[in-house]
This record gives structure tokens, sequence and C-alpha cells, in this order.
């Protein structure tokens, strides 16, 4: 597995990182027991955020400064790096989610500091003191670098651009198209370090080697794996003593997925939310795909039943397709989803075939 510098932040580590959102749903013990055997198995960025339950809170109890010594070593703070975020929109909230990471992180500064799920790119002078909240922060050593992130590739482009923010964490997989691809090279040649979020496009990749191997190609890219399991954690440590190199046989199977997934289809990451009349957007409008790539009798029991015929209470008020970052036609989508999976139900339709929505 080589090592990448983030940029101009001069973060160097090696490319496979860890997303601690999923962290969140387990127990605090089995949390730190993932964290640690991540750190020993070789990874060294770890990525969280204000937005993630107490995530913050079991990372600090993994890495950070012990209250109680728990007979674990914990490594030295240079040698791990963190990052999370803030979605705050004043400069009142700033303070106080950066006040508050600190404390959760157990650590006196933070390495990559972010704008969450920006909307507009912050600038010095663009009265909102967002920016200058940053500056502050970092004049005053409490974070070393500032980041940000965002779905929307306009924002994300801006942002790559402006020569503001040392690094950029955007959705990036080998689903990738041309602007994303253009995206990472924009922040290679202004020397933006790229975090590359939703790796595995939000559950509906399976080919980790694939993904790895993807990834491998750019020198620039933090991939950030999102980890939940002991087991899908060490299916990424793996690659540390053999990372997979991108030949034909995998390009020839990214091709095809490529072609499965053209077109417009959810990625899952609930910007659309919430809906005005209780649907589960995030999850309803790809379970098409989910219980053909991701296959599961759960897809098929009562509780997604029930909630994937909320979909005929849809009142088309269209604020889901508002908010989507990729422009989906969302209460269409999902009429698409539900006919679907009423045929599955029925046997009209396999669960081994692929339906393109």
């Amino acid at each position: 597995m080589r090592e990448i510098t983030l940029g101009k932040t001069g973060i160097r580590a090696p490319q496979n990182g860890f997303g601690a959102l999923p962290v969140q749903r387990v127990s605090k013990e089995e949390a730190v027991k993932i964290l640690r055997r991540a750190y020993e198995g070789g990874m060294r960025y770890f990525d969280t955020a204000r937005a993630y339950s107490d995530s913050e809170e079991k990372l600090g109890a993994a890495f950070g400064k012990s209250e109680a010594e728990d007979g674990c070593e914990r490594p030295s703070r240079e040698q791990i790096f963190l990052a999370t975020k803030t979605a705050a929109k004043t400069p009142e909230a700033f303070w106080s989610d950066l006040s508050t990471s600190l404390k959760n992180l157990k650590t006196d500064y933070i390495d990559v500091y972010q704008f969450h799920q920006m909307e507009q790119c912050y600038r010095p002078g663009d009265g909102t003191g967002m920016y200058e909240a940053m500056q502050e922060a970092k004049n005053r050593g409490l974070i070393r670098h500032i980041g940000g992130t965002a779905h929307k590739i306009g924002i994300a482009e801006e942002i790559a651009s402006s020569g503001l923010y040392e690094t950029l964490q955007f959705p990036f997989s080998y689903l990738a198209g041309d602007r994303e691809i253009k995206l990472v090279k924009t922040c290679r040649e202004n020397g933006v370090g790229f975090v590359a979020m939703k790796g595995l496009a939000g559950g509906l990749i399976t080919n980790s080697r694939a993904a790895m191997a993807y990834m491998q190609q750019y020198d620039n890219v933090m991939p950030i794996w999102g980890i939940q399991r002991m087991n899908e954690l060490e299916e990424w440590l793996a690659f540390m003593d053999s990372a997979p190199e991108m030949d034909e046989e995998i390009r020839t199977f990214i091709e095809k997925e490529k072609t499965e997934l053209s077109g417009d289809f959810c990625r899952g990451c609930g910007y659309c939310m919430p809906c005005t009349v209780g649907i589960q957007i995030n999850q309803c409008a790809r379970i098409s795909l989910m219980i053909r790539r991701a296959p599961s009798s759960g897809w098929l029991s009562p509780h997604w039943q029930q909630e994937m015929e909320k979909i005929e209470d849809c009142v088309d008020c269209r604020k889901c397709a508002s908010r989507c970052p990729y422009e989906l036609d969302t209460p269409n989508l999902l009429r698409r989803n539900l006919e679907d999976y009423r045929n599955v139900l029925a046997g009209k339709a396999s669960i081994q075939e692929h339906v393109r929505l």
C-alpha cells in the first residue's frame, strides 16, 4: 500500500482511510476494538463529524488522552490524523462545535477541520464570518488544516479552485464521470488534498478489489471506507500488504458496472430528507438496486414492504427533488422502484436480474 501526501497539508498516510460514520451504529466497546485494530493494521487517516452522533466520542476513547488508564497503549498523537466536520452556519455555532469536537476526541488539535455539506464556498469578507472563524481556529493552533465537504459538484469545483481550502471531500468511486475525474485533477493542480467519500457508492459497489484498484490510480486521493464491522475492516487491511492494481480484468469489470449503473440512480446520501409524508427516500429510491446488488431477505421483509407502500402517499411536493445534489427526478424514481418491488414480491421479476431504472 503506497502512501500519499494530501495536497499542501503535508499529511502523509497510506492510501487507505477510515470513515467513522458507521461506528456510531455499534457499541463503544466494539467501536474501540475496530478503531484500534485499524491503527494496528496500518490505517492512519480517520474521518468523522459532529453530525455522526457519538462517532467522535468513540474515536476519542480509542485514541485520545486517557482520563482513566484502561491498560491499552495508545499511539502518540502525531502518529494519527484526525479529521472532523462542523455543519454550523454561524460563527457562534462553529466555536461551539469545535469545542465539543476537541472534547469528544480528547485532543488539543484537529488535523483537518471541514465545513460539512457546504451549500456555498465560504470566503473571507463574504459577510458570514465562517471562513474567518476557520482562520482564527488555525491561527490559535486548534486546527491544522482547513477543508470542506460537498455533494454538489458546482460547489466542489468552486472549493477546489478557490485557493482557500487545503482539502476537499466529495463522493468519488469507479462510477465517477468525466466531471468528477476533472475535479480530482483540479485538486491536484491546486495542491488541494482530495478525500473520497462514498467509495462504494452507498453500498452499490460490492467488489472491494476493484474499488481499491480504481483509487490507486490517483496519487492525490485519500479514500475513506465506511467501516462498522471487524470483517469489513480486515478486508481493507488485507490490501496494506498487497494492494490491487488496475489490470485488464478489473478494468473490464468496472466498465460493465458503469454500463449497468448508467443513468439515474440514488446514491443514498439522504439530502432529500425528511419527506413531508414520511417516505424513507434514501432507501426506497434505490431498493431495486439493493435487492439485486446486495441480496438480503431483509429488503423483502414486512417492515420494508410497509415502508415501500408509503410511496403511494407521495403528494408530489418535489421538495426531495429540489434538495437532490444529483438532480434526480425523485418522485418518479420512487414510483418506478415501487412498481419493480411489487413485481419482485409477486414473482413477476427476479431478484437475480439487474433492472435499470
